[in-house]
């Protein structure tokens, strides 16, 4: 990676710098499905973690449904998800999320969660349900499992890809100096081994990553999370600037300009990531479907 300054540290402004500015765009579009999923009691990561491409994707429209619930039992500081003590689970959850990816007509679907620790399986066995109910209604998809790092547990794991899903998605997030500050009750270790478990027991198996800049790290420690992230088998990446939910949030040190995020794709490409999405408003599930039909090798 070149050394020059292309971030803009926060205390240069008190606005967003202009490449991250974007207009509220609720379309019709937009509203229509943000009813359809409130009538079915449905939630989506892009709504519950305030993302700033929710206009764009729900008009594709793509979304990333968040099973297990809205609220979270950790308490990772970057987050915007709500946290305190979940609801029971909610046993005809996984078939309303397979109707509503049935309506889209989703050709990927992703599927995420807040983190359950109360639940001794951490919702593995939701996720279970929810998977095969997608492959009963839409059979041609392929289908994104974004999960939680299930404490490490490998019976949860195997829980979770005996659905078969294409894609095992699971966030490092940041560099393993800035876990205590940012994500107290995660482990940067540990997350490399779910990732590597997943690679070595299950080949065929796209595993997916991703990482936020802005957040204090260095170049070096962007570069040696690459390169770990590599070396536990992940093939897909994502890099994307963070944004703090709110005051009471981790603050945000720096805004990363979009020709370092250039750099970044064509540095993790150089490594050997097959699939590469850098950006300032990226996300982990940002174009999720273009990833799978590049993967194929299909052009659009």
């Amino acid at each position: 990676m070149k050394e020059q300054n292309h971030s803009q540290p926060l205390s240069a402004t008190k606005r967003l710098p202009p490449w991250l500015r974007q207009p509220l765009k609720n379309t019709e579009q937009v509203l229509a499905l943000k009813k359809s999923l409130k009538a079915r009691h449905l939630h989506t990561v892009c709504q519950s973690a305030g993302c700033p491409n929710i206009a764009e994707c729900f008009k594709r429209p793509t979304a990333a449904f968040m099973i297990l619930g809205d609220r979270c039992t950790r308490h990772c500081r970057f987050c915007g998800v709500d946290k305190g003590n979940p609801d029971p689970l909610d046993p005809d959850e996984p078939r309303r999320v397979a109707e509503m990816a049935s309506i889209l007509e989703l050709k990927h679907v992703v599927i995420t969660s807040v983190t359950r620790d109360d639940l001794d399986d951490g919702g593995a066995a939701h996720f279970n349900r929810t998977i095969r109910a997608i492959r009963r209604q839409l059979p041609g998809a392929s289908i994104e499992a974004l999960i939680p790092d299930f404490r490490g547990d490998q019976d949860c794991l195997d829980t979770v890809m005996s659905a078969g899903p294409d894609v095992l998605n699971h966030n490092v997030e940041t560099v393993p100096r800035l876990y205590a500050e940012v994500r107290p009750e995660a482990d940067f270790t540990r997350s490399l081994a779910v990732l590597h478990y997943v690679y070595s027991t299950y080949p065929g198996t796209m595993v997916k990553s991703g990482i936020m800049t802005g957040l204090g790290e260095q170049e070096d420690e962007l570069r040696y999370v690459f390169r770990a992230l590599l070396d536990a088998g992940c093939s897909a990446l994502t890099i994307g600037q963070y944004l703090s939910p709110s005051r009471h949030h981790y603050p945000v040190k720096k805004y990363v300009h979009p020709d370092r995020f250039k750099e970044y794709h064509n540095d993790a490409s150089a490594m050997g990531f097959q699939w590469v999405s850098a950006g300032p408003n990226v996300r982990s599930s940002y174009h999720a479907d273009d990833m799978v039909t590049t993967r194929k090798g299909v052009t659009k």
